[in-house]
C-alpha cells in the first residue's frame, strides 16, 4: 500500500541533541582570551605612558607641545646705521602734550557714504627745549680770574620737533565710505594714517612754542651754569641769551 505524502514515515532514529557544554566552551574560551589580551594591552600602554612621563620629568625626552599653538617668526633684517653725529646741546626742559585730531578726507560733489574717510586720533608726544653750546662764538665766554667772574653769551633756546609716543597714541574711531571700504579690502595702504600722525606732530610742536618752555629752559640753563662754575671757585656768573 502506497503511503500518502501527507503522512510522515515512522523512524526509529531520534535527532541528536547538541551538547550544551560542548558548544559553549569554545565561545567562553574566545571571550576569555580576548579579555586577557585587552587587559594586557591596556597594562602595557599604561606602562608606556608612565615611562614617558617619568622621562619627561627628568628631562630625558623632549616635551611635546600643542601642534596647533601660535607661532611668531621674526624675519626682520639687521639694523642699518644711517648716520651718527655728536650733540653739543643741553636739554634744559621738555614737555609732554596730548592732542585730539579729527581729520576728514572726502571728495567734492561725491556723497560721504561713497567716498569719505574720517579718523579720530589721540596723539601724545614730547618736545624738548635745548641750548646748543656748539654754536658758541669765540667771544661768548669772558673770564676774569682776578675777580672770579664769568660772562656767558648763549644762543636762544630752541625746540625740537614733537616726537610721537606710539605706545600712548591711538585711533579712537574711523569712518569710511563704501568705496573706501572696498578699496581697503582689496588693497591695504600702509601709510594711510601718515597724514594723521603728521598733523598731530605739527599741532603738538605749535602748542609747545606757546607753552613757556623757552623761559623754563633759560632758567634751568642759567642755574646749571651758576652751580657748575661756583664749584670751580667763581663767585659771579652772568648768563645772557641772544635774541631768537
Amino acid at each position: 500500500m502506497a503511503n500518502s505524502p501527507d503522512v510522515d514515515e515512522p523512524t526509529r532514529e531520534y535527532p541528536a541533541v547538541p551538547d550544551q557544554d560542548a558548544t559553549a566552551a569554545p565561545t567562553d574560551v574566545r571571550r576569555s582570551g580576548f579579555a586577557r589580551l585587552l587587559i594586557f594591552t591596556g597594562f602595557v600602554f599604561a606602562l608606556m605612558v608612565a615611562g614617558c612621563l617619568g622621562l619627561r620629568a627628568i628631562n630625558v625626552l623632549p616635551t611635546f607641545d600643542n601642534p596647533f599653538s601660535d607661532q611668531t617668526v621674526d624675519r626682520s633684517q639687521p639694523v642699518l646705521l644711517q648716520s651718527m653725529r655728536d650733540l653739543n646741546r643741553y636739554v634744559a626742559a621738555d614737555g609732554t602734550f596730548q592732542v585730539i585730531v579729527d581729520l576728514q578726507q572726502d571728495k567734492e560733489n561725491i556723497p560721504d557714504f561713497l567716498v569719505n574717510r574720517r579718523t579720530l586720533f589721540v596723539g601724545s608726544g614730547t618736545v624738548e627745549a635745548y641750548v646748543d653750546f656748539g654754536a658758541l662764538s669765540g667771544d661768548a665766554l669772558k673770564v676774569d680770574e682776578t675777580k672770579k667772574t664769568i660772562e656767558l653769551t648763549l644762543p636762544a633756546p630752541a625746540q625740537s620737533t614733537a616726537a610721537l609716543d606710539m605706545a600712548k597714541s591711538y585711533v579712537v574711531a574711523e569712518e569710511r565710505g563704501l568705496l573706501d571700504r572696498i578699496g581697503d579690502a582689496f588693497g591695504d595702504e600702509p601709510n594711510k594714517q601718515q597724514r594723521v600722525y603728521q598733523l598731530a606732530q605739527e599741532r603738538i610742536t605749535e602748542a609747545a612754542r606757546s607753552s613757556g618752555m623757552d623761559q623754563r629752559a633759560r632758567d634751568n640753563t642759567q642755574r646749571m651754569l651758576e652751580s657748575l662754575f661756583a664749584r670751580l671757585g667763581y663767585t659771579t656768573v652772568t648768563v645772557t641769551f641772544a635774541n631768537p
